[in-house]
């Protein structure tokens, strides 16, 4: 899914580069060639400027979230409440 959405992103921002500066343009097929060849080349260089950082925030989201693990109960929270003092 997410090299759809940075080959989405990269066609959309070089159709829209193209446009901006028309002395450049590559025509619309060579500003979409170009841009989906950006947008998937940024992608892979932010995820080693990061060190896989997005990859691994997205692996703990999902594990935390899949394994029932459960803030409020840890906090002493009661189920059933809407946080207001207890009295």
């Amino acid at each position: 899914m997410e090299l759809i959405i940075q080959l989405v992103a990269g066609l959309v921002g070089g159709n829209a580069a193209g446009a901006a500066v028309k002395g450049l343009s590559l025509g619309t097929i060579g500003n979409s060639i170009t841009g989906l060849i950006g947008g998937f080349g940024g992608a892979q260089l932010l995820g080693m400027l990061t060190g896989g950082a997005t990859e691994a925030a997205a692996a703990a989201t999902d594990a935390a979230t899949s394994s029932g693990f459960d803030l409020t109960t840890l906090l002493g929270g009661r189920r059933g409440t809407t946080g207001g003092p207890r009295v």
